[in-house]
Parts: C-alpha cells; sequence; structure tokens
C-alpha cells in the first residue's frame, strides 16, 4: 500500500487529507504546532466563490464555514493619512462571493473534520531525503523517523519539502508589517473601530506607510502597521516590540504628519508582532520529482494584496486529493496536478506581487492610491466560479 504523507496543517494540509480521507485513501498529516489551536493562526481572511468556496463545498465544508463566516465584513474603507476618507465598498445583504472568516476559525473546523489519528501534531520536519525506490525518509525534531511513497509539502513559505524541487527561496518585498490587535474594540477602542466601520480600513500615506484594520469575530479588530523599510529595521532603528515606549516613539516619528485619529492605531494595540512581507519568485515551476509535490504558499507563496493565498491552497488541495483518487499512480496524480497548479498561481501571484509593492510606491513614484473595484471583483468571482464548475 503506498503511503502519503502531508507536511503542514494549515488549511491547505489538513484540507487534503480530509479528501483523501473522503475518497477512502490513507494518508498522515505532521505539523510542528502542538494542536489546530495551538498558536494564533492571525487575522480574518475572505473565502472567493471561485476557489476556497468550490474547494470547501467539495468537502462538504461550505456549509459549516459560511455558518460561521461573516458577509458585512465584506465592507472596505480607504482614507488618506489626513483620515480624510476616499472610497468605500458596501456589500449588498445577499452578496457572497468574499465572506470573512478567521484565520484560526477556518483551520480549527477543517481539523475537527479529519480523523484524528491521522494527524501528527508536534512533528516538525528537519529533513525529507530521498531513499531506494523512490521513497522519501523524512526526519522530525522528536526524533521520529518515518517514510513515504508521496511526500506533499503544504508547510508553508520557507518550506522545507520545496528545497529539494527547486533553488527558488523567498523574497523580501520590501515591506514590513507588525501585527496589531485591538481586544473588546466596540468597548475598550471605541474610535478607532468606528474608523474601521465594518470589514476592512487601508489609510495609505504617501512614503510607504500604511494603517490597515479588519474586524475579526468576538469584537477583535486586528490590523497592520505597514511600511517601506528594510528587512532589519527594527534592529537598524534600535526598537523592539519588548520595548513599547522605544517603539511608540520610533512609529510616531515614522508617522508623522497623520491625523492623531489614526495614530492611536500605532500606540494602542494590546499587542505587536513583526512580520516581514516575503514572497516566491514567479511564476514558480520546478521539474517533476516522483514522489514529492507542493501546495498553498509552498508552491506560490505571494503578497497579500488580493488575499489569494489560502484560497488558491484550498483549490490546491481538493484538485491534488482527487488526482490521487483518480490517476492509477502517484506519479500520475502528481503530473496531473502541478501543470493546471502552476497555471492558476502564475498570474494571480504576479499580479499580488506588483499590486504588493505598488500600494507601497516601490518600483513606482508614489501618489494617490487607486481604490479598486470591489464590486466588480465580487462579481468575477461569482462569475468565475460557474465558469471552474462547468468545466470540471
Amino acid at each position: 500500500m503506498n503511503t502519503i504523507a502531508i507536511i503542514g496543517a494549515g488549511p491547505g494540509g489538513l484540507l487534503c487529507a480530509r479528501m483523501l480521507q473522503q475518497h477512502g485513501i490513507g494518508v498522515t498529516i505532521y505539523d510542528a504546532d502542538a494542536s489546530a489551536a495551538a498558536r494564533d493562526a492571525g487575522g480574518s481572511l475572505d473565502l472567493h466563490a471561485d476557489a476556497a468556496q468550490i474547494a470547501l463545498a467539495d468537502a462538504g465544508l461550505l456549509d459549516a464555514c459560511m455558518a460561521v463566516a461573516r458577509l458585512e465584513d465584506q465592507a472596505k474603507r480607504a482614507m488618506d493619512r489626513h483620515a480624510n476618507v476616499r472610497g468605500t465598498f458596501v456589500p449588498d445583504d445577499d452578496d457572497t462571493a468574499a465572506p470573512e472568516i478567521d484565520r484560526g476559525q477556518l483551520r480549527a473546523l477543517i481539523a475537527a473534520h479529519v480523523r484524528p489519528e491521522a494527524v501528527r501534531w508536534g512533528h516538525k520536519l528537519t529533513e525529507a531525503t530521498p531513499v531506494s525506490g523512490g521513497r522519501y525518509r523524512l526526519d522530525f525534531a522528536n526524533g521520529v523517523t518515518t517514510e513515504a511513497d508521496l511526500v506533499i509539502g503544504a508547510d508553508g513559505m520557507w518550506s522545507r519539502v520545496r528545497r529539494l524541487l527547486t533553488d527558488a527561496l523567498p523574497q523580501y518585498s520590501g515591506v514590513s508589517f507588525l501585527d496589531v490587535r485591538y481586544d473588546d474594540a466596540d468597548r475598550r477602542h471605541a474610535a478607532l473601530a468606528e474608523l474601521v466601520g465594518r470589514g476592512h480600513l487601508f489609510a495609505r500615506g504617501d512614503d510607504g506607510s500604511a494603517i490597515i484594520a479588519q474586524r475579526n469575530s468576538n469584537g477583535v479588530i486586528r490590523g497592520y502597521v505597514a511600511m517601506r523599510a528594510d528587512a532589519d529595521w527594527a534592529a537598524q532603528a534600535g526598537v523592539s516590540v519588548d520595548d513599547l515606549p522605544a517603539l511608540h516613539a520610533y512609529l510616531l516619528d515614522r508617522f508623522a504628519g497623520w491625523s492623531p485619529k489614526l495614530l492611536a492605531f500605532l500606540t494602542d494595540s494590546d499587542e505587536y508582532v513583526e512580520r516581514a512581507i516575503w514572497f516566491l519568485p514567479a511564476p514558480l515551476t520546478w521539474e517533476h520529482n516522483p514522489g514529492m509535490t507542493l501546495l498553498g504558499d509552498a508552491a506560490h507563496g505571494m503578497g497579500p494584496f488580493g488575499g489569494h493565498g489560502v484560497n488558491l491552497a484550498l483549490l490546491d488541495a481538493v484538485e491534488l486529493a482527487h488526482a490521487i483518487a483518480s490517476q492509477p499512480t502517484l506519479d500520475a496524480a502528481v503530473r496531473r496536478y502541478e501543470p493546471t497548479m502552476w497555471s492558476r498561481a502564475a498570474g494571480l501571484a504576479q499580479a499580488s506581487n506588483a499590486a504588493t509593492r505598488a500600494f507601497f510606491g516601490i518600483g513606482v513614484s508614489d501618489g494617490p492610491h487607486e481604490i479598486p473595484d470591489h464590486g466588480t471583483t465580487h462579481r468575477r468571482y461569482e462569475e468565475d466560479a460557474v465558469r471552474y464548475r462547468t468545466r470540471v
């Protein structure tokens, strides 16, 4: 019997395991975390009708996800640094093109529908090595060693599995974020909550700086204090998230000239987490390697603009699982899956990376940022979903 190992229990890896189990195919998934809820999974993400929703419906999980997703949080508001509103998008009441869901909610929901004995928590991959017969030996930091006929790298931007397929490395975008968080926002951070409204707030300066905030569930607002900067900007400035007075002073100086209404986003956060923005070269392909493939950010990690990362990971997951179930061999399944995945991701990754750079004035002159037409984007998601279902 063939053995399949998935490295990484994020939404993509978990959904691939769920789909393989639905097909009656054995799989083991390995992740460094102690459990699906062991760490903060991050902020909110949108479930696109032409990607994540198709994948989740295929896995029988769309209704469960939509039950906790937030249609109203598809709204968008754009401001300049003086807190002047430059554009808004308010979704129709029945707009289901890209509802928001917390990343942690999505991960936990999918994990709950994977047979528990198939998941090996606390297993951090240290090395994957080819052995005889096209198999791979997997060594984990806890001393466990195993072998598999197919290794699926769902282990993110800094994938260890990817090293056996390509020399491509993540490239620093030129942009760094500070994750910020405001708990019980409507009561404890009422002025900021009013600025955010429903959904997302994008406030952009003219020097490669921005404040991005988004509604999450349970009264939480999360966001990013974003700067065009070197990857080691904090070390250069001699500040850290553990020294809040120094960090606040640095940020207030960096955002000098911004409206006092917006500056509270810099100083009132309940936590700060450094998060430099990296992405893989796009398009990215590799020579076919029997016994190994990638999905999600491990295959096509890209910038955050457009929200395509998790959406593509989920669609990758179900398509790979279906290929494994329908093809005569694992090798044939990988050969069927990879070209479609590469083709779909290439244009989206290039556009997302370009949009990220443009928003922060990297490679283009600074100036007014064009507000995307979110209504048109939502209609395209719906139309592309119809085309996808018709094609398959």
